[in-house]
């Protein structure tokens, strides 16, 4: 009977990527690992370093593990480990990123001096008053007047918008880039339905609600486009 390999080491452009199976066990697993590498073991000095790509599929490895399964290759020379890839993750990271998925809906007024934060998009029906503030991991979405400040991308994510009914904030604030308040000429009407988005240049612009469209395609979760 042929003997099943639970490590299968290929040469890419890259370097190296392993793939390790996920129905065996731990134990197994990091023996016939390390047996693997020394096989392969070409000891050169003057050899650059090959990062070493490591895929893991359906296996889930404590923190314990990867650095364990890390040991294993940097001991062999040259080898310098570049990622682990699974396919599942913890449930506290599942449901972190759920929390930063989740769209949240709020019916009220955010007058001067308070602040409403969510970890994914928000959906806010009502006003930002002058002093108000809106913060979100996502996007921000107000069906009403901006007159505060909003904050979207707040976790870092710089293709984050925000868009409002009426666009006449006193700050906009898109992950680390702040644009200063708008020189408004009182005309109200020209300022419905407007986004605002970080360009090419990392510059905060202010454009119509209809070129999110285009600017960011996958950012609906509906079928058919905004």
């Amino acid at each position: 009977m042929k003997k099943t390999q639970n490590v299968l080491i290929k040469g890419t452009k890259d370097g190296l990527t392993l793939h390790l199976d996920d129905q065996c066990s731990y134990e197994k697993l990091k023996k016939e690992l390390n047996e693997k590498l020394t096989e392969n073991q070409r000891v050169n000095e003057e050899h650059p370093l090959i990062t070493v790509s490591v895929k893991i599929g359906n296996r889930f490895l404590t923190d314990a593990q990867q650095e364990e399964i890390k040991t294993i290759i940097r001991q062999k020379k040259n080898l310098v480990v570049g990622s682990i890839d699974s396919n599942v993750m913890a449930k506290s990271d599942a449901e972190q990123m759920m929390r930063e998925n989740e769209i949240v809906s709020v019916a009220r007024i955010i007058r001067s001096g308070q602040v409403l934060e969510v970890p994914g998009d928000l959906l806010l029906i009502g006003d930002v008053n002058p002093g108000g503030k809106v913060v979100a991991g996502g996007n921000v979405f107000i069906m009403g007047a901006l007159r505060g400040i909003a904050h979207a991308g707040a976790n870092g994510n710089s293709n984050a918008v925000i868009s409002a009914s009426l666009m006449m904030p006193t700050q906009l604030r898109i992950n680390d880039a702040i644009s200063r308040s708008p020189d408004f000429t009182g005309d109200e009407e020209k300022r419905e339905m407007e986004c605002a988005y970080i360009d090419h240049t990392d510059q905060i612009i202010i454009d119509r609600l209809q070129a999110l469209m285009h600017l960011r395609p996958n950012l609906t979760r509906l079928e058919g486009g905004f």
